[in-house]
């Protein structure tokens, strides 16, 4: 017989894949809070996980490999979830990787799973744990959250430590080599910091003060005013170009076999070297031409940063009561 204290409990839900461990200690750091008022929150953690595990650290042509599944959201097969088909939470958490600025398969997996019908008429929070390109991704969430019935509350991105011309460095020997320490005095450890994983439990503490106010009909949106969310304005067109480059060429890939395919690989191989090509010139020329436009563009851009930033926002007038 289940007791009263039970049932009174607030039932949250926890969905992640995490390939190094990173996002696992984010989304362990923002649910720290409810877990120390243990009496008022029932937790279930639930590893989102493919019948054939994706490596870490990926082998160079593997990892390049998995783009075209990724970007065209093919989703892979899924090992079934340990909850029951017709469980009902208060709340749930899907905290996230961002693979080829589309979310990680494991994730699109879920999202297009039986499993994915626990999400249904229920509040969800979104935790994006990334480089720093991660706008496409949100927008294919957010499509898959609405095909499936969620009611999308809230969204948090922490994003890599450095500057972004280092990271396109210090992201990619980490997850081909594993190594993920600073090195040659200029570029700093990969991931993100320690601190910001530390200070995602003032989330935590906003989402334990709002599921003690309302009940899960009323609930909104819980993190405005922490800084949840910061776009980076010119990210916007750049990442729209790069997606653009990535669907064509992951048409093309995925028309000319599966993974397995020594043709598929074979053009694998030419993509790498233009995309290589592309970062070392057109990414440039692409920054200085974003410059020269951007005082014609601030208007729209604006409207387009503040429309990226929904629902929860990055504005920060919260920060001190939380932190």
């Amino acid at each position: 017989m289940i007791s009263k204290d039970t049932q009174k409990k607030k039932r949250i839900l926890v969905l992640y894949y995490s390939q190094t461990g990173q996002l696992t200690s984010a989304v362990r750091s923002m649910l720290a809070p409810l877990e120390a008022v243990g009496h008022d929150f029932d937790i279930t953690w639930e590893i989102l996980q493919p019948e054939k595990p994706y490596p870490f650290p990926w082998p160079f042509l593997e990892f390049f490999n998995v783009f075209p599944e990724s970007v065209h959201l093919v989703a892979p097969a899924m090992k079934p979830v340990s909850f029951a088909k017709d469980s009902r939470f208060d709340l749930i958490i899907l905290a996230y990787q961002v693979w080829f600025l589309s979310p990680s398969l494991p994730v699109t997996g879920f999202l297009k799973s039986e499993g994915a019908a626990v999400l249904r008429d229920t509040p969800v929070i979104t935790l994006i744990v990334c480089r720093n390109m991660w706008l496409n991704a949100q927008e294919k969430v957010k499509a898959l959250l609405k095909a499936v019935g969620a009611r999308h509350i809230d969204n948090a991105v922490l994003v890599d430590q450095g500057p972004p011309l280092a990271t396109f460095v210090t992201t990619p020997r980490w997850l081909l080599t594993g190594a993920k320490n600073g090195f040659w005095g200029v570029f700093p450890p990969a991931g993100v910091s320690s601190s910001d994983i530390a200070d995602a439990s003032r989330f935590g503490r906003a989402i334990v003060d709002a599921l003690k106010r309302n009940g899960q009909k009323s609930l909104g949106t819980m993190l405005s005013g922490l800084g949840a969310v910061k776009v980076n304005p010119n990210y916007v067109a750049s990442e729209r170009i790069a997606h653009r480059s990535f669907y064509i060429w992951g048409k093309l890939l995925l028309a000319l076999g599966a993974r397995e395919s020594r043709l598929r690989k074979a053009a694998l191989c030419v993509y790498v070297v233009f995309l290589l090509f592309m970062i070392l010139t057109v990414v440039p020329l692409g920054i200085i031409t974003r410059a020269l436009l951007k005082p014609f563009l601030r208007r729209s851009l604006e409207r387009e940063v503040l429309r990226l930033e929904e629902p929860s926002g990055s504005s920060t007038e919260r920060m001190a009561v939380y932190r």
